[in-house]
């Protein structure tokens, strides 16, 4: 059984494994109306917040936090048990007590950076992915995973009767092709190209563990790459986790029938709704800045410590009065004013971080606002 998207073949498991054909498809994908229009909005969308990007408080700190929730998102579409306040959090808990489901959100957090990094120096090629999925299975998680290199052994996804990728004695040449489409030029629109690559690379599934993390690892690349975005602000994790069963069926509906345009155009839609997403918590995020600093401003005798303490809580919105201490060289009753301060305006409320240390304190408002699509 084969359709243009790739063939199915008999494997010595007994599986029926599917082989994708090369990039690109063949009959080429029909962009009619439904499509163009989709590819409008959300090329729009990506434009509209890029700019926005610039009007937040601290844009570097909120790329930051961006980061984290992709990489949260991520990570929870492949079984994570953990919420924005974990991760703010994982570096004030002593060793023993963090909560290990954070380590592969970490890993995805550094293994992006070092992808963008990367591109100054290399193109998108398998160098960098393998890089990237040796970073990314760092640690317990990549104990027997071989990280970093292409799997030797077949793989079955989604139990006896899931998706079965090519056995590995394929998996070279189709790796092969795959980076050379990715610096391949063609007529396609760059994020209709990335709806292909994002496909394919699922398809062809390559390591043993850690292929969807990557899949989805490249897209934020490849348009940052080709310049569609010039930061990693759009989380379309997100859109992938609300629509979970969707995203896999949908994939799963190029590989059994070889619909390609039904894939693209659920793609575009999630550019533009986790852009929209984005945009809106952008929006919230200066918003409330500005409530909570007019707040503080009408204070009497207000702090510029204060002020620094307030600003400095949108990149960690956890802090205690020993934080307050030894980054702003105050002393206990001077950390105890601010708190005391930001509380009353309704900033801060108090919370048990850690139950063997006292007066820690956290920015509710704003970790709700970021934490949203992230509720486990």
């Amino acid at each position: 059984m084969e359709n243009r998207a790739g063939r199915y073949v008999k494997l010595l498991t007994g599986h029926n494994g599917f082989i994708p054909e090369p990039l690109p498809p063949k009959p080429p994908v029909k962009i009619e109306k439904e499509m163009t229009d989709l590819l409008s909005l959300a090329n729009n969308s990506l434009l509209k917040l890029d700019s926005l990007g610039y009007a937040l408080p601290d844009y570097e700190n909120f790329i930051g936090a961006y980061i984290q929730k992709e990489a949260l998102l991520s990570s929870q579409i492949e079984g994570t048990r953990a919420t924005m306040e974990d991760v703010f959090i994982f570096n004030k808990m002593s060793s023993g007590k963090r909560n290990k489901e954070i380590i592969p959100v970490c890993n995805y957090i550094e293994a992006l950076k070092h992808g963008k990094n990367r591109l100054n120096e290399l193109p998108m090629c398998l160098r960098l992915i393998r890089e990237m999925h040796k970073i990314l299975l760092e640690g317990a998680e990549g104990k027997n995973k071989n990280p970093g290199h292409i799997r030797t052994a077949p793989v079955v996804i989604g139990g006896t009767t899931g998706y079965v990728p090519p056995p590995p004695d394929e998996i070279n040449k189709l790796l092969s092709d795959f980076e050379k489409y990715l610096n391949e030029e063609n007529d396609y629109h760059p994020l209709i190209k990335c709806a292909l690559i994002h496909y394919q690379f699922e398809a062809i599934h390559p390591f043993l563990d850690g292929n969807g993390r990557i899949g989805r690892l490249l897209i934020t690349l490849y348009l940052l790459w080709k310049n569609i975005i010039e930061e990693p602000l759009l989380y379309l994790s997100y859109y992938f986790k609300k629509y979970r069963q969707e995203y896999y069926d949908r994939l799963y509906l190029v590989s059994s029938r070889g619909d390609f345009e039904q894939w693209i155009m659920f793609f575009l839609r999630g550019i533009i709704e986790t852009s929209t997403s984005a945009l809106n918590t952008a929006k919230d995020i200066i918003d409330l800045r500005e409530r909570h600093r007019k707040l503080l401003l009408k204070g009497k005798k207000i702090s510029t410590t204060a002020l620094l303490l307030f600003e400095d809580l949108f990149s960690t919105p956890f802090v205690s009065l020993e934080d307050i201490q030894e980054k702003y060289n105050v002393s206990h009753t001077t950390a105890s004013t601010i708190i005391k301060n930001l509380k009353s305006v309704g900033i801060v409320k108090e919370d048990l971080i850690d139950r063997k240390r006292k007066n820690q304190f956290k920015y509710f408002e704003y970790l709700k606002i970021l934490s949203e699509g992230t509720e486990l």
